[in-house]
Formats: structure tokens, C-alpha cells, sequence
């Protein structure tokens, strides 16, 4: 069954029947990249500058920070075919029937944060834009009206559902990248690649707790699609080849080097030229840009505004109203995305014009994006030892308001994966170091760099590793060909009862 891109979507987090699931992983790539080739991706692209590397030293730290963070997302694409249904439903299978919530919690905060910094970032190069080419005021009254506007269309979007996010992109991907190729030009009399930063040498002792930090700055835009992924991929088909699904979330990511580079070059263009708008305490990044470009360059830059602020936005919002309806059973999607949308909107005023959020926005991203790595590492390895195998009808146990099935584990908590998450995510968390923002209380073990991130990656893959070898998981879970890397124990699995009676299973087999 063909739907046309003007019919709202009524598809929730049930399994989408196999004649809808047309998708590629193409359209996957253009709805991955797509939500990064914008504004907010040039933002983190600056921070090697920011962080006093040179470009030099912040092309390193980019790259390395980007295709760590590319190999980590990968797998996350895979849960969307499999099972037809997002992440956050996916995971039942290894946090438990209950235990899904956390992939919907972690959803739900990243989206709202990114919809706020595409919209703020977004509006702002607006306005700005508007007032070089034809003198319109800025005020915080035409501020208002361009954050509402934008978040309006995006919102409409939304609503619409997956395939008219898929035009979005289709268009936003060619398009954004064109401006972007054109920056080159526009840009290209002032850069100079030997911009040599603040650091005498690599020697100087606060030079590799900024690389690291600037490395993982970049590497946290990967880790945010990881609870989205399962979003775009579940109208994937089943048997669509994992190393073709798997390799266009990858390569979405890699492209992403497009802004990065963009952001990077601007940097040290205006840390050079106009350093007031790097300060690191009160970044204005959209504010220096304009400032070095071009005249000819203004519009150009506003439709990158545009184009690249609502593909970012549609993606985040979109997942978040996914999200909340899955929890909230009685609110459709629709329903929900435009609740969801009307108090993110709400958020980006009282943040914007009453208490200037923006530094507070960024560090609050910093850290979920902290707690959402150790989950992915939990479904990563769980996709792993299970084969690629779940069981559909199973998954579904929560949005039904039933009980048992093979993922109910205890009284719908598989402990296993909920504590090597929560372990994980707080000793993470106390290993931060965000100067100025939040410093926890190991944060300075590591002579000023923030190693968070490494630290809860690692964590979670020996804690969750060792809990499935001494305390296996029931046999059932792992379907006909059994766990792979691990032992099962013989625990019986409770039948599917509630909303209606007891369900047979049938399970779904991922190829």
C-alpha cells in the first residue's frame, strides 16, 4: 500500500505491517544526514577553536571524534527492520517490559534540546540575515515571531508523519550541501589553514584534555541519533541486507564532516577576525558568521537557516511525539507530537527571553547524551548475543498494558541491562568535566579531561558482558539457534496475558 506524502501518518509504535515498510536505507541516510547537515552541526564544529586547537589540531579531533562516534551508532539502525517499531520498544527486549521507558525518557529530553538549539540557531541567523539584506529590526519582538514561525512549520511536518519528513530531507540534503560548497567560495580570501590556536605544542599541559574534549564534543552528535534511528529504519523492510542498513546510518554520519569542516574553517576565521563572538562564555557563533560573511553570502546563509533548521528539527520532534505515545497509550501520535511540540515551544521562549538558557541547553545535552551511550552499548551487545532474533508480539507486551512474555523478566525489569545502564550512566556522570557548567566529583582525575564518555562506554560493556555470563538470561529470549558469546538458563517465561486474554507469540525472526 502506497501512501501519499499528504496523508497525516496514523502509525503509532505497533509493528508497521510488512506492505508499509517501503523504505531503503538510501531514504535512511537522507533523514540521518539530513537532520545533522545544519546549523547546530556547525556550532559543535567550532569548538576546537573554542577549545584554543589550531585547525590543524581541530581537523584531527573532528575526524577522530566523528568516526568513533559513527561506529558506535551503526548497530542502532539495525533494531528498526528487525522488529519494525523504534528503539525505545526494541529495547524491552534487554531492559525488560518496563525497563523501555529509559529509551523513551533519554528520546524524549535529547529531542526537546536539539528542537530548542535548531530553533534558537536557526531563527537567529534569520533575523540577522534579514537585517543585513533589507535593515528588518532585531528585536525581541521579530525574534519571537521567527522562533514561532519556524517551530510552527516544523511542527506541521511532523505531524504529517514519515513521508513528508522523507520529502524534507530529500530536498534539505541537496540543498543545505550546495549552500555549504558555496561557503568555500565565500570564505575561501579569509581562511588560513595555519591558524595556529593558543597551544605553543602538544607538550603544553592543557592541550590533551582539549583535544579529547573537542573529540568528544563531536562524537556526542552521533550518539544523539542513537535512540532515533529505530524512528526512520522501521519502515525498512525485514530483509533488507544489515551491512547496507548498518553502512548508511555510518556514511550519514561521515557526511556530516560537510558542516563540521564548515564550522571549523568559520572559527578560526572569526577567532581571528572577530573574537568576540567566540567568547566561550557567551558563544555567538551565528552572530560572528555574519559578521565575516560576504554580503552576497547573506542569503544563502539564511536558507541554510532554513533548510538545515527544519530537517534537524522535524527529526528530533518527530521521535519525541513517537516516544510519548508509546507511553501514554491514550494519546495517538499526532496527538502526542503536537503536545509534545506545543511545550517545546513554550520551553524555547521562556529559555530564550526569560532565563538565557543557551549555556545551560548545551551543558543539559552534554550530560544526556553521557547517559544515553551506556544504552546503546546495552543494545548493541544485546543485538549480539541474541542473534538479531525478537520476538514482535513480545516486544509489544507495554503499549498493550499486558503481562508476561519472554521479555517480562522481573515483574518487567530485566536487571541485567537496567544496572549495567544506571551504573554505567552515574559513574559517567561523576567523571564529567564541563568548566564552568558541571564538574563531578571525579572530574578532575584526569588532569582537566572530561574522559566521561570513554568511561561509561567501557564500564557498560564489561559490567553488562559479565551480568549475562553469571546470571544468564532465560533460553527463550534467544530464540531457535540460541545465545551467541553467552550461557542461557532453563527459567520458565510467562505466558502474554491482559488486554484481552492471553496471546499466543509469534516470534520474528530478523535476516
Amino acid at each position: 500500500m502506497t501512501t501519499s506524502i499528504t496523508e497525516i501518518e496514523t502509525h503509532g509504535v505497533e509493528r508497521i505491517p510488512d506492505e508499509d515498510r517501503t523504505a531503503r536505507p538510501l531514504d535512511l541516510f537522507r533523514l540521518a544526514f539530513g537532520g545533522a547537515n545544519t546549523f547546530a552541526t556547525c556550532v559543535l564544529g567550532a569548538f576546537p577553536i573554542l577549545f584554543g586547537l589550531s585547525f590543524w589540531q581541530g581537523l584531527a579531533a573532528t575526524l577522530l571524534g566523528l568516526v568513533a562516534g559513527a561506529l558506535l551508532l551503526a548497530p542502532m539502525a539495525l533494531f528498526g527492520p528487525a522488529n519494525g517499531t523504534n528503539n525505545a520498544v526494541s529495547s524491552s527486549a534487554h531492559l525488560g517490559v518496563h525497563g523501555r521507558v529509559v529509551g523513551s525518557f533519554l528520546s524524549l529530553l535529547t529531542a526537546i534540546a536539539f528542537f530548542s538549539i535548531s530553533v534558537w540557531s536557526s531563527g537567529d541567523a534569520l533575523v540577522g540575515g534579514a537585517h543585513r539584506l533589507v535593515d528588518v529590526p532585531e528585536s525581541d519582538l521579530t525574534y519571537g515571531l521567527a522562533y514561532a514561525l519556524f517551530a510552527g512549520l516544523v511542527l506541521v511536518v511532523c505531524v504529517y508523519g514519515f513521508r513528508f519528513m522523507l520529502l524534507v530531507n530529500k530536498i534539505a540534503v541537496l540543498a543545505a550541501s550546495s549552500l555549504f560548497v558555496l561557503g568555500a567560495f565565500a570564505f575561501a580570501g579569509d581562511f588560513d589553514p595555519g591558524y595556529a590556536g593558543t597551544f605553543a605544542s602538544t607538550g603544553d599541559p592543557l592541550f590533551w584534555p582539549s583535544f579529547i574534549g573537542a573529540a568528544l564534543i563531536v562524537l556526542s552528535n552521533p550518539v544523539s541519533f542513537g535512540a532515533f534511528l529505530g524512528d526512520w529504519s522501521r519502515y525498512i523492510p525485514a530483509g533488507a541486507p544489515r551491512r547496507r542498513v548498518m553502512g548508511a546510518a555510518f556514511l550519514a554520519q561521515i557526511a556530516t564532516l560537510l558542516p563540521f569542516l564548515f564550522g571549523l574553517a568559520t572559527a578560526s576565521i572569526i577567532a581571528s577576525k572577530a573574537a568576540k563572538y567566540v567568547d566561550p562564555a557567551a558563544p555567538n557563533y551565528v552572530g560572528g558568521l555574519l559578521a565575516i560573511s560576504p554580503g552576497w553570502y547573506f542569503l544563502p546563509l539564511c536558507l541554510i537557516a532554513l533548510i538545515g533548521g527544519l530537517s534537524t528539527g522535524t527529526t528530533a520532534l518527530y521521535g519525541t511525539g513517537l516516544d510519548f505515545s508509546s507511553v501514554f497509550t491514550r494519546f495517538s501520535r499526532v496527538q502526542a507530537t503536537f503536545f509534545i511540540g506545543v511545550l517545546s515551544i513554550a520551553f524555547i521562549f521562556v529559555g530564550r527571553f526569560a532565563l538565557n538558557l543557551a549555556q545551560s541547553i548545551s551543558t543539559f545535552a552534554t550530560l544526556i547524551i553521557t547517559c544515553t551511550a551506556p544504552w546503546m552499548i546495552v543494545m548493541a551487545l544485546g543485538y549480539v548475543t541474541r542473534r538479531g532474533w525478537y520476538d514482535a508480539e513480545a516486544l509489544q507486551v507495554f503499549n498493550r498494558r499486558q503481562r508476561g512474555g519472554r521479555y517480562w523478566f522481573t515483574h518487567g525489569w530485566n536487571w541485567r541491562g537496567m544496572s549495567t545502564w544506571s551504573v554505567s550512566a552515574v559513574v559517567a556522570l561523576l567523571f564529567t568535566n564541563l568548566p564552568g557548567q558541571f564538574v563531578g566529583p571525579l572530574g578532575g582525575l584526569a588532569k582537566g579531561a572530561d574522559i566521561s564518555l570513554p568511561v561509561g562506554l567501557v564500564l557498560a560493556t564489561v559490567l553488562y558482558l559479565t551480568l549475562l555470563a553469571l546470571f544468564p538470561e532465560p533460553r527463550a529470549v534467544y530464540g531457535p539457534d540460541g545465545p551467541r558469546f553467552v550461557r542461557a538458563s532453563d527459567s520458565p517465561v510467562p505466558p502474554i496475558t491482559g488486554g484481552g486474554g492471553e496471546t499466543v507469540t509469534e516470534p520474528a525472526v530478523a535476516h
